[in-house]
């Protein structure tokens, strides 16, 4: 863990995890009560990889992500109070309320939406960074990816092109081992995703996705590299997600053994009981995590109940382009 020695930092990283569980966890309950609608994909499981590649990401660099995306969202600096106003459907939410959980979108943190369409954020990844490069950007362009995406053509197209182009671009595959549900020997012949991104020419690496320093070490190294040459990265991390793929799967894919398995290895938790060895963390400082994790989200929840749906008279607003 020598990129986490020091323990402000540590217990830092800690409190961002911790901060997307309890929303995750909230936004299932205002799911339940009928607060939000539509569709809403949980990262319960999953935290160690935003909060793992966050670390190592500057202010300039771009982040493209998936429709399981508020943890990125939030990793990436964005308010909770904005994201669960979007998914209540209010004007005050980062989409002006029109996007919901699949679409978060903020300018000013260069995060550059959720997508509903599974593999759609590559091909806008790739753009992006090629944006930067012919403009001189010092920029890398973080993207993530469900494991699902791998078999869409457009993941071929995106790192055929990166690859063929030199393009600043960090591939992240987040295989958490089911594409919605299907598991993932039943839809890939060739299951090693590093080895299709090193068929493309792009250096690949696999990694243990529960871990968030192992992720961030890698992470960092990626992204020095592309800094250095300009050559884009893949990185497979390996995750489970503990919560259904939606909120309307039945889960009839998998048992309950398997999920209390993963349980074992919550990313929460078992960094938690690492820092305690190290003496780190005890009770009255973990207790305080929770306590302003829980306020933080607490707030979240009263500004989303407190927006306001955009008039109806705006709905027209922002739909197509002036003289379209």
């Amino acid at each position: 863990m020598t990129s986490l020695n020091e323990r402000a930092r540590a217990v830092k990283v800690l409190h961002e995890m911790l901060r997307i569980r309890v929303f995750e966890d909230m936004a299932a309950e205002q799911y339940t009560a009928e607060n939000i609608r539509g569709f809403l994909h949980l990262c319960v499981g999953e935290e160690a990889i935003a909060v793992g590649v966050m670390q190592v990401l500057g202010e300039q660099d771009n982040v493209v992500s998936t429709y399981r995306e508020h943890g990125h969202a939030i990793a990436r600096g964005m308010s909770m109070g904005s994201i669960m106003a979007e998914m209540y459907g209010k004007q005050e939410g980062c989409s002006r309320g029109r996007g919901g959980s699949m679409h978060l979108f903020s300018t000013a943190l260069r995060f550059w939406g959720g997508n509903a369409i599974v593999a759609g954020g590559l091909p806008l990844a790739v753009g992006l960074a090629l944006a930067d490069r012919v403009l001189a950007r010092p920029a890398v362009t973080a993207c993530f990816f469900g494991d699902g995406a791998t078999a869409e053509g457009e993941f071929f197209e995106a790192l055929n092109l990166a690859a063929l182009w030199k393009l600043p671009v960090l591939f992240l595959r987040e295989n958490n081992l089911y594409a919605m549900g299907t598991a993932i020997g039943r839809y890939l012949a060739q299951p090693d995703l590093c080895r299709k991104a090193s068929a493309q020419g792009v250096a690949a690496q696999s990694v243990d996705g529960m871990d968030v320093a192992a992720v961030e070490a890698a992470a960092r190294a990626a992204v020095d590299g592309i800094r250095s040459d300009g050559l884009p990265r893949f990185l497979e991390l390996k995750t489970y997600r503990f919560r259904a793929h939606s909120m309307f799967d039945a889960q009839l894919y998998r048992g309950k053994d398997e999920v209390d398995s993963w349980r074992e290895r919550d990313p929460i938790a078992t960094f938690a009981a690492r820092l305690r060895e190290r003496g780190w963390l005890d009770d009255d400082t973990w207790a305080g995590l929770e306590a302003r994790a829980t306020a933080e989200v607490g707030e979240a929840v009263a500004f989303a109940a407190a927006g306001a749906f955009e008039p109806i008279a705006d709905l027209e607003h922002d739909v197509y382009t002036e003289g379209s």
